[in-house]
């Protein structure tokens, strides 16, 4: 029938064919979904691997990349969400309930342990902290169900030990979620590690950080290879309304083809900054899973390739230099700028006071204030410059 030019504009008499071959995947952007007739509508279920039934369930684009982040950490099933603390969360409010009891390594990143202190107020549960590097202080109770692991830890970088942490988890009946955004899927497989060839239950992954690769987009993801897991996680997912962006998993997707050069790269770089940095006066300690002085760098050789280990160093400050000192030292940095997350393009700089962050004691640890660096693609020896400049002023103010 013959159309009003208003119609005829949103149901367009003509479409050019729906699929070619190109290098990255067709972007689709979608809330709505349109069935073909009634059956494709009724003969669906939530559970259906791919299942088109509303943009928050997914679209091709969105399943093209869970598929491939899925594969890039050796899990089974991935879903995405709008950040990596997203992600977290969503494991942490679909596994717990009040009265249970959760582990989380003292190392934690800082937002999860906040969400879990709150859930621990507000809902009943239990949360202990553990020392990562000693399996002897996670000691489960029969309410344990989840323990939260960091390969390496947040800030100080420790790796923990993997093997038997898992192990021991596992004899428990409890849930190990491992938050995998330092090794990305390159540095080790969190689904088939070490010479027993164990596998945590599931990961959660900033796809902000080296997915993502520029600094500029924000998402997470859940990866696991039990599928009673995933379909736990995904009945959560819709509950909760998690959605992402067509254009920035297009983006994410992007990304993916250069992640290993870059990664690969910024783990050179870096050290190549720990060999520098192991020879100046000022710090007392330097954290990097690589070094040999470093606590759990025995459990980081054990299942880790060498060519990969991430693009963070920390340095801990003598003593003597107090925080305007150090304070003044990141702002004389150059080309690293003050700025969380990484695995972007530009080298950042982050500075943090210990004794605010832990809870236990922790003998490895030097006194003295910590700043971590995380390098981005620029040439090394500029960003030893830069640290070296930046010193250099340290000492003049020092003097002053």
């Amino acid at each position: 029938m013959k159309k009003n030019p208003q119609t005829a504009l949103i149901h367009a008499p003509r479409k050019a064919p729906q699929y070619v071959s190109t290098i990255q995947p067709p972007l689709f952007r979608a809330s709505t979904i349109i069935f073909d007739n009634t059956n494709a509508l009724f003969n669906r279920h939530w559970t259906d691997r791919y299942d088109y039934s509303y943009g928050t369930h997914g679209t091709p684009t969105t399943f093209t990349l869970a598929d491939n982040i899925a594969q890039l950490e050796g899990g089974e099933f991935c879903l995405l969400a709008p950040s990596g603390l997203s992600a977290i969360n969503l494991v942490n409010s679909c596994f717990l309930s009040q009265g249970d009891e959760v582990w989380v390594a003292d190392n934690i990143y800082g937002p999860n342990m906040e969400h879990l202190r709150n859930l621990e107020m507000r809902y009943g549960i239990t949360v202990k902290v553990y020392n990562p590097i000693d399996v002897a202080s996670f000691q489960p109770t029969e309410k344990a169900k989840l323990i939260w692991l960091e390969a390496a830890g947040s800030v100080t970088l420790e790796f923990p030990d993997l093997n038997n942490l898992v192990k021991k988890a596992k004899a428990h009946h409890v849930l190990s979620a491992l938050d995998n955004t330092w090794g990305a899927g390159l540095a080790f497989n969190a689904f088939d590690f070490g010479d027993e060839h164990l596998s945590v239950d599931l990961t959660a992954h900033a796809l902000t950080k080296y997915p993502s690769g520029g600094g500029d987009i924000l998402m997470g993801s859940v990866v696991t290879r039990d599928e009673k897991l995933h379909q736990q996680l995904f009945r959560m997912h819709a509950l909760q309304g998690i959605s992402i962006s067509g254009d920035d998993t297009a983006q994410v997707q992007r990304s993916l083809a250069s992640m290993q050069i870059r990664y690969q790269h910024q783990s050179e770089s870096t050290l190549t900054l720990l060999a520098w940095l192991k020879q100046q006066t000022e710090f007392a300690q330097i954290l990097h899973p690589a070094d040999e002085t470093s606590a759990g760098h025995t459990y980081w050789k054990e299942i880790c390739s060498t060519e990969q280990s991430a693009g963070l160093v920390s340095v801990i400050f003598k003593p003597e230099y107090h925080l305007k000192d150090v304070r003044h030292f990141c702002d004389a940095l150059s080309l690293f700028k003050l700025g969380f997350s990484w695995g972007g393009p530009i080298s950042l700089v982050m500075l943090y006071n210990l004794k605010e962050m832990r809870t236990l004691e922790h003998t490895h640890l030097q006194q003295g204030l910590l700043v971590r660096f995380c390098i981005g693609l620029e040439h090394p020896q500029d960003l030893i410059q830069d640290i070296k400049n930046a010193l250099k002023q340290l000492k003049r103010q020092q003097l002053e």
